[in-house]
């Protein structure tokens, strides 16, 4: 996802699915989009067409059969046919078999092929590939692959839809069954891969908007998957919070944040003197408190021992400034090579640091500019100085503010939710535990922008119920239902 920055040229299969439902959240529901889409695909097919030639759409029970039936729609001066892969009563989203309602009421007669016997393509003159679309990869099965053999057997020729059937838009290869398509009309941006397929590819504009791939919104939640029914312990995530010392509930609201967010296990390293308190903060905490009031040099060892232990690290929540404090946290940075959400007071360190990890910072705009960097009261100002300084740091920026601005120096998000009763303390911290939830199983761009967004949607919720007077262990109720429960719907 390109976001305001200057990344790729080309979106994957999987980021469309995340910009199709942002769209749906910023009002331009997918339904009509699918109308755009195929609208955009009729338009081709009288590119590619001559009057009076015979048309044959093959159409999937997904929302790529959906815009094919759309299409269907605009091609009355062809002789059309359509076909559906598989039962009606089995096509698989609301807005698709709506579009198949459509055709039977106005009595277009599109017919249904249940197995590869029965499936007969004819002699078209042009064959559109609605089969299967982004979201599906792999060898093409029955009855797409009867299908798909037929279409490359044929003389006609073949306009597939958004991607060929059988073409993996996150790596850009075809199967061995895949469709051959002599024309591609895909939409919004290209897929990898399309470019080097020996067909005519047309990008379709249907109308998303650029706010879709700015703004973080629910969509892009999608790239949480659901846990495997096999999986252990550990698998989904091993987070250490280094925190503590002169406060205590800091990295507690750092670690339950973790936990709330679907880290397995969390574990917080703090000096003795406040282990005891943190452990009475709740039964999930796993502390492992070290000798002294309060982080210094002779600890390094250890917790980079511990640390590559884990998924992520988080450092900065109650630490301190003292000098000692923040030279433990330079050693600590520059002997990790693994991810880390840096907070609070660490952050202090960043610029100077010479390190292998990826680091997510999470400064407020204070903080911001006690690292170097630069910001503005207006959001759309701070985009490009955030971006600005994640290239000179080449580190993830996660900047809180009204709206948040998350960068990497290539890509660029503004997350909007939120609200003035999250200024109360500790609702950074708990943001900082939920970046490192979502970075030990996430990209960390990625993290930082779901993290953004749920850590203010569970604000927002917390608001509606308290007001002003929210405090920060409020977010941690809300959090499960914001990434986990009720993420595709309303926010």
């Amino acid at each position: 996802m390109r976001g305001a920055g200057k990344g790729p040229l080309m979106i994957t299969g999987s980021e469309m699915a995340v910009v199709d439902e942002n769209a749906a959240a910023l009002g331009v529901p997918q339904k009509q989009l699918m109308e755009s889409s195929g609208n955009a695909v009729a338009r081709t097919v009288r590119e590619v067409a001559a009057t009076g030639d015979e048309i044959a759409i093959v159409a999937g029970r997904g929302n790529n059969g959906g815009d094919a039936l759309v299409a269907a729609r605009f091609l009355d001066e062809f002789a059309l046919s359509v076909t559906l892969l598989g039962r009606p009563e089995t096509i698989t989203t609301d807005i698709a078999r709506e579009n198949w309602d459509a055709l039977v009421a106005g009595e277009y007669e599109p017919e249904t092929v249940r197995d590869s016997s029965a499936f007969e393509l004819g002699d078209p003159d042009v064959v559109v590939d609605a089969m299967l679309g982004t979201g599906i990869t792999g060898e093409l099965r029955e009855p797409e692959r009867t299908a798909a053999a037929a279409m490359n057997d044929s003389e006609a020729t073949v306009l597939s839809v958004d991607v060929p059937s059988g073409f993996d838009a996150g790596t850009g290869t075809l199967a061995d069954t895949a469709v051959e398509a002599d024309h591609v009309v895909t939409f919004h941006d290209t897929k990898p891969g399309l470019d080097d397929l020996d067909a005519d590819v047309t990008v379709a504009d249907i109308g998303i908007p650029d706010a879709a791939e700015l703004f973080v919104e629910r969509g892009d939640l999608l790239r949480l998957d659901d846990r495997r029914a096999d999986s252990h312990k550990g698998d989904n995530g091993e987070v250490l919070v280094i925190g503590g010392g002169p406060y205590a509930g800091a990295p507690a609201l750092a670690a339950k944040g973790a936990l709330r967010a679907g880290a397995d296990l969390v574990r917080v390293a703090c000096p003795m003197v406040v282990g005891r308190e943190l452990q009475s903060f709740g039964e999930d905490l796993i502390v492992r408190p070290y000798r002294g009031k309060q982080l210094d040099p002779k600890r390094v060892g250890f917790l980079l021992q511990m640390a590559r232990q884990h998924d992520t690290v988080v450092i900065g929540p109650g630490l301190g400034d003292e000098d000692e404090t923040l030279e433990a946290v330079e050693g600590i940075l520059s002997g990790y090579s693994g991810t880390a959400v840096v907070d609070a007071d660490a952050l202090a360190r960043v610029p100077n640091v010479d390190t292998d990890a990826d680091l997510v910072c999470t400064p407020h705009q204070g903080e911001l500019r006690d690292m170097g960097g630069r910001t503005a009261d207006e959001w759309r100002e701070r985009l490009d100085l955030v971006e600005s300084f994640a290239d000179h740091l080449d580190h993830t920026l996660l900047v809180k503010g009204n709206y948040d601005v998350v960068s990497d120096g290539e890509r660029t998000r503004v997350n909007r939710t939120g609200n003035p009763g999250m200024t109360v303390g500790g609702t950074g911290d708990v943001l900082a535990g939920v970046t490192g939830a979502l970075a030990a199983t996430q990209d960390p761009f990625d993290a930082a922008t779901m993290a953004a967004y749920a850590n203010g949607v569970a604000g927002d919720r917390a608001y509606d119920r308290g007001g002003n007077g929210l405090v920060a262990t409020d977010l941690h109720d809300e959090l499960p239902g914001v990434l986990w429960t009720d993420r595709e719907g309303d926010a």
